[in-house]
């Protein structure tokens, strides 16, 4: 059984659900020194996520996401934290994603 088990569902749709997840990959790659690998499915992607002391996968659907995540010895004292900090990162991003588009003023002409 997974020590981490996350779950969000959204209402993104598959294709802006696979942007936020290759955003959340590129982001524990570089925060977390993780080896990350993107199956794509018709339906569903899967993020499959590892390094020395955990391994899991982040399946992305159109209408929610399922982390699962194995802690190896040393890790599993601190998986409650670690656990914090995913659900931070991936709750921000979804976030993010679901915000309109900031609108941008459209361009002043200099008055001669």
């Amino acid at each position: 059984m997974p020590d981490i088990r996350i779950h969000r569902k959204h209402k993104l749709g598959l294709a802006k659900a696979r942007e936020v997840a290759w955003a959340w990959a590129e982001e524990v790659e570089k925060k977390f020194d993780m080896d990350c690998t993107v199956v794509e499915g018709k339906t569903t992607d899967t993020v499959e996520f590892k390094r020395l002391g955990v391994n899991g996968q982040l399946l992305v659907a159109a209408d929610r996401f399922e982390l699962d995540a194995k802690l190896g010895f040393l890790l599993g004292a601190f998986s409650k934290t670690i656990e914090s900090e995913i659900e931070r990162n991936l709750d921000t991003l979804l976030e993010a994603s679901t915000k309109p588009a900031a609108k941008k003023a459209p361009a002043r002409s200099a008055k001669k």
